[in-house]
């Protein structure tokens, strides 16, 4: 069984609480999940299966959509509402100030990682220092948002003002952060308190299976796994024939007729079926593909 399944996460479980429970349900085959969804949060977290667990790296997820919704009047030590959060006695906005706001944290920007992260720092995870009471200075980030759109402004239980928006926005972009910067900017102060990534690269939550669902048609997976070339669609593609199988499946270089043929491209045998990933080169002699990794 190989291939990729796109899970729809539930809020409180970990990433690595999905592949857990899959584990049970798939046993005695590797699995790896794409990329990581907090604890908080829920929604579309694809996972390998199989010699797609060899893929991940090539797999394009950088593009990214999430629904959050921020809590203003607040701050948390961990920009969300799992965290030790301080509230402001009196909370007054604009809308007007919010609208003037967002398109300032659309494009190009720096964000600095917070510090309940898995971010690196002399060797330590920014959440284990955190966790230690230590507070460390982080190196602000280049992200890419590409949009930021307001899709509603209402009140939580307690009355506090709850504002929601969607964000597409690039790989390692974290939206609590961004919630916590436009608070403070708003003067508010604001913390994530929900968030729901419904989309991941070719993924998407429409397409997305609950473990509650998954465990149910257990017995037939078929209908619910993708291809594992599905998310590669990205590189380019090349068809050889039986002759020089051997060749790539032993990493030697072959030479191609297709001199337009550039970057990592997805190789298939006669047959249809994905054979490796490689690399096309022009050199003088010619365009040449070199195998990067192989699936025999």
């Amino acid at each position: 069984m190989d291939g990729f399944i796109n899970v729809n996460k539930s809020p409180g479980m970990t990433s690595f609480d999905v592949i857990r429970k899959l584990k049970r349900i798939i046993p005695k085959t590797k699995l790896g999940h794409l990329g990581t969804l907090d604890p908080m949060a829920e929604g579309v977290l694809p996972v390998a299966i199989g010699f797609a667990t060899r893929l991940i790296e090539y797999v394009s997820e950088t593009d990214k959509i999430y629904r959050a919704s921020m809590t203003l009047g607040g701050e948390s030590d961990t920009q969300d509402a799992w965290g030790n959060i301080v509230y402001k006695p009196d909370i007054t906005f604009a809308k007007d100030d919010l609208a003037a706001i967002l398109p300032r944290y659309a494009g190009k920007i720096s964000q600095i990682p917070p510090m309940y992260s898995a971010v690196h720092h002399h060797g330590e995870r920014l959440y284990d220092l955190a966790r230690q009471g230590i507070i460390v200075d982080r190196e602000a980030r280049s992200i890419d948002i590409e949009y930021i759109h307001l899709l509603d402004i209402d009140r939580d239980d307690e009355d506090r003002p709850l504002i929601k928006i969607e964000v597409r926005c690039s790989k390692g972009t974290y939206i609590r952060t961004l919630c916590h910067d436009i608070g403070n900017e708003l003067g508010t102060g604001a913390y994530l308190s929900a968030l729901t990534r419904i989309r991941a690269g070719v993924f998407t939550i429409a397409d997305a299976y609950s473990l509650d669902e998954i465990e149910r048609r257990k017995d037939n997976l078929a209908g619910l796994i993708r291809p594992a070339d599905y998310p590669l669609m990205h590189l380019g593609k090349i068809i050889i024939e039986d002759q020089t199988l051997d060749k790539v499946f032993n990493g030697n270089r072959i030479q191609l007729e297709d001199k337009l043929l550039s970057g990592l491209l997805r190789v298939y045998g006669p047959q249809g079926k994905l054979v490796a990933i490689a690399e096309c080169q022009t050199e003088d002699n010619g365009t040449m593909l070199q195998p990067v990794k192989v699936f025999k």
